[in-house]
Parts: C-alpha cells; structure tokens; sequence
C-alpha cells in the first residue's frame, strides 16, 4: 500500500510564500502521475495542479497558474508544489495525490492515491 505524506504547510501572510512537499512510500509511484487538490472551509475540493511522471506535462487550475510551480525528483519519490503570491483565497487544506497516468488529473478522474492533507492558512 502506497502512503503518500504531506509536509510544508503553515500560517503565512497575504502575498507570501509557501511550499508543500509530498513523499511517497514507494518507489511505484515513480512512473505514477501525482498532483494536488485542495479543499477550503465548506466548499468541494478541487483540482490544483499535476505533473506526469517525467514532468513533461503539467496543469494547473485558473486559480493559480502563474503563481504556484510543481516539481517533482523522482529519485525520492517527492513532488513538490511551491506557492507564491498567496492569497487569502488559498486557506485550504492541500491533499498530494497520485494516478497512473497525467490524464486521469487531466479528466479530473479518480486518483489512485490519497494523502491525508496538510493545512494552509493565508492571512490579512
């Protein structure tokens, strides 16, 4: 079973910046797509960003492209979801996931696996 764990979550203001890491338990992930969804007080959770498994492709939603950058080093099983110009819009607890391939992200399909989220708090 692949644990995928959250890191780098925090309280930061307005404008800052912040960046998320997700480790994966297992080296199956490697050729796995993985992403980040996020999911604020009372709303549904939504998609946020992935990367292929090579990098190669890479989405992003309208609400932080331009602003957020994922990365991932595939020789520790990390992505990486660096968050800058924060906005207080993006207080959400953010969830690493991960799917065979780039296009269930792309469909908004199921993913394979889950974290169990890291909270990220933008203030005034």
């Amino acid at each position: 079973q692949v644990q995928l764990v959250e890191s780098g979550g925090g309280l930061v203001q307005e404008g800052g910046s912040l960046r998320l890491s997700c480790a994966a338990s297992a080296s199956t992930v490697r050729y796995y797509a993985m992403g980040w969804f996020r999911q604020a007080p009372g709303k549904e959770r939504e998609f946020v960003a992935a990367s292929s498994w090579s990098g190669g492709t890479t989405d992003y939603a309208d609400s932080v492209r331009g602003r957020f950058t994922i990365s991932r080093v595939n020789a520790n099983n990390t992505v990486s979801l660096q968050m800058n110009s924060l906005k207080l819009e993006d207080t959400a607890v953010y969830y690493c996931a991960a799917a065979r391939a780039i296009g269930t992200f792309l469909a908004r399909g199921a993913m394979d696996y889950w974290g169990k989220g890291t909270l990220v708090t933008v203030s005034s």
